[in-house]
């Protein structure tokens, strides 16, 4: 089973679940990210990857010259440890991470989320690629994908007991649009996959494809 079909699989599951004015409050918000044209207006294919410096999970400074110095890189910007279609497709990453250094490449995973979290995050998932924290999602934002999350989202998420506020040390209604781009040593944009719909993720077997591309 390919990843989107298990996130496919839990999305109905879910949908069933939710009531219907939770369900209602997710569709008008995803239907406003979708018509606002920001999707395709993120950094795409033939773009120079914009500079970043951010602390690990473990509190180590990771830049990006310094990751594209050992070789292409496999880069991914996700909501944040709350998100279940976040931890599937982390872990499903994770499955192929061996693939992806074996090609040698890097993996490294970004929300904007505090370091705490994503160390939690990180252990509890038993991650071995690096996971940054892009608090405020500045860097997020130099690559397109930083949005505000809707008025009614943001109720519904604190109704539902997620304290975005906590978690993204005050930065609660900015998240990144979902994004997987792959890297060559350059720092140029060979393969993107952003999608305003947070349930539709990059299958890995396309990263995979998109990293021998780059020969």
């Amino acid at each position: 089973m390919s990843l989107n079909d298990e996130l496919r699989a839990f999305r109905e599951v879910q949908q069933r679940q939710d009531p219907a004015g939770a369900r209602a409050i997710k569709e008008r918000a995803a239907r406003e990210l979708a018509e606002s044209g920001q999707g395709k207006r993120a950094l795409a294919v033939g773009a120079r990857a914009p500079h970043f410096s951010l602390p690990s999970a473990t509190g180590r400074t990771v830049t990006l010259e310094a990751l594209l110095s050992r070789g292409p890189l496999v880069l991914t910007f996700y909501r944040g440890a709350w998100c279940p279609y976040c931890n599937m497709t982390l872990r499903s990453l994770q499955q192929h991470h061996g693939d992806i250094s074996a090609r040698g490449a890097q993996l490294v995973a970004v929300s904007p989320q505090t370091p705490d979290e994503s160390l939690s995050h990180s252990e509890k998932q038993e991650l071995d690629f690096d996971v940054l924290s892009d608090i405020g999602s500045a860097t997020a934002r130099r690559y397109g994908l930083a949005f505000q999350v809707p008025d009614e989202l943001a109720a519904h998420y604190a109704r539902s007991g997620l304290d975005l506020e906590r978690v993204n040390d005050g930065h609660a209604r900015v998240l990144p649009i979902p994004a997987t781009y792959v890297i060559d040593r350059s720092g140029t944009v060979r393969w993107a996959f952003v999608d305003t719909d947070f349930t539709v993720r990059a299958e890995p077997a396309d990263v995979l494809t998109a990293l021998d591309a780059l020969g």
